[in-house]
């Protein structure tokens, strides 16, 4: 099928992009990567009378220090992420996790009424849903920086590579001492948004790694409620998402202990995880 007819514009600024939007309406649609929305323009799921392309806005494309965080423009090319040496050092998980594409980062969201700010809990809402108002653009995803001793890992699984993940896992771990100090966990793949298991992170703080891995394990998988579909059962995708859990942890503690970001074998843990998942 082909799309329905619509008009088209490419903006060269952002104040452009800003007013061609507002000028639009509900009936508006930013083209930006596309992947969502090519499909769906295509099956006639979404019929906007407007499309309006951020690809020639180039103010949108940076990575910038900015408040001892990172600061990445919504129109960053994914390549661009992956061969920056120095933002793999300040941010090994995000460096790690875009090779596979698809924790506490603040959104820049910009409209007619100025700009905002909303936390990642709260910009994703559900299935091809955002907090984004229908005349505001996503121009920025702010970082912060890691705390010493912080270890990293992201660990998801697919039928085949370019999959969507099965299920997936980001853990970053922060020590003092021995202790955890501080723990994220977010699992994505089990639902229409990223979860955070709170539970499994109160559970990993203040103790040893190898003592509470499998119960932080455990309540992550307590955590979701996993749709089913013709790929997984809703069994299986919580089975391995804390499989997939109790390694990131392991992983991510032990990264912290050497305070290396070393770049995992994405190929050799999924072979070892195939053998016990």
């Amino acid at each position: 099928m082909k799309p329905a007819p619509f008009d088209y514009v490419a903006p060269r600024s952002l104040d452009e992009a800003v007013a061609a939007l507002a000028e639009g309406g509900t009936d508006a649609k930013l083209l930006a990567g596309g992947q969502s929305l090519i499909p769906l323009l295509n099956f006639r799921l979404a019929r906007p009378a407007l499309l309006v392309d951020l690809n020639r806005v180039a103010e949108l494309a940076y990575v910038r220090p900015r408040n001892r965080g990172t600061a990445i423009g919504a129109m960053t090319r994914q390549a661009t992420i992956e061969r920056d040496r120095a933002l793999s050092e300040k941010q090994p998980l995000l460096a790690e996790a875009i090779r596979w594409v698809g924790l506490d980062a603040q959104l820049g969201v910009v409209g007619p009424r100025g700009r905002r700010t909303v936390s990642a809990d709260d910009f994703f809402v559900g299935y091809l849903s955002t907090a984004l108002l229908s005349d505001e653009i996503l121009v920025e995803t702010w970082l912060p920086p890691l705390k010493p001793r912080t270890g990293q890992a992201w660990l998801e699984f697919a039928r085949r590579h370019g999959d969507f993940a099965l299920a997936g896992v980001a853990v970053s771990l922060s020590l003092e001492d021995e202790m955890v100090a501080d723990a994220r966990i977010v699992l994505t793949g089990v639902g229409g948004k990223p979860v955070r298991a709170r539970e499994a992170e109160t559970l990993l703080v203040g103790g040893s790694v190898h003592e509470r891995a499998s119960a932080a394990a455990e309540a992550a998988r307590s955590a979701i409620d996993p749709d089913a579909d013709i790929h997984a059962t809703k069994e299986y995708r919580a089975h391995l998402a804390s499989v997939l859990t109790e390694r990131a942890i392991l992983l991510a503690h032990e990264r912290s202990l050497s305070r290396a970001p070393a770049a995992l074998d994405v190929r050799r843990a999924l072979e070892g995880m195939s053998r016990h998942a």
